[in-house]
């Protein structure tokens, strides 16, 4: 039986390198928020006259946020069927549902495995400062508020795998 592997944690966390690792040893699909959206999402904001490098702002959250979430969903189930999925993305919100794990299980028909990555602040400050992402500026640029929202960077409410990434 395929599994459903959600590598999930905030920015800058480190999810995507552990997750291309985790790939290759599974021999699993990678399917990658920001690879498989991202693109969409830009050209969104733009013709929305919002700025496309928006993550945070309601706007971008209220629009954007369930269809990133439900594309991601619906590669992972055409993927499922042939091999095992790893799924890469924050997951904030549903990290608060003790029973999300179980909902996607029943979802799915297939076993469901949560990886949740974690890194001390510093380390997750100097990871977006090295990789110069335009998302990044904005937080970079307020980072003691934008830090609040990940403050404690608290463990998913359900089973998990905990890898903490920090320097």
């Amino acid at each position: 039986m395929n599994t459903l592997h959600i590598v999930m944690g905030a920015p800058a966390a480190g999810k995507t390198t552990y997750a291309k690792r985790l790939a290759k040893e599974k021999k699993a699909s990678l399917i990658d928020i920001d690879s498989a959206t991202e693109r969409v999402v830009q050209a969104g904001l733009d013709l929305a006259t919002k700025n496309p490098d928006d993550r945070d702002s309601p706007f971008f959250k209220d629009s954007f946020r369930a269809p990133i979430y439900e594309t991601l969903f619906a590669i992972a189930k055409d993927n499922l069927c042939h091999n095992s999925v790893i799924l890469v993305g924050p997951f904030t919100l549903e990290a608060r549902d003790a029973n999300w794990l179980e909902n996607l299980k029943l979802r799915f028909g297939t076993s469901v495995c949560a990886h949740f990555i974690t890194c001390d602040p510093e380390t997750r400050h100097q990871r977006m400062a090295k990789r110069g992402n335009p998302r990044d500026l904005v937080k970079l640029e307020d980072w003691e508020n934008y830090i609040q929202y990940y403050r404690g960077d608290n463990p998913p409410a359900f089973p998990h795998k905990y890898v903490n990434t920090s320097s």
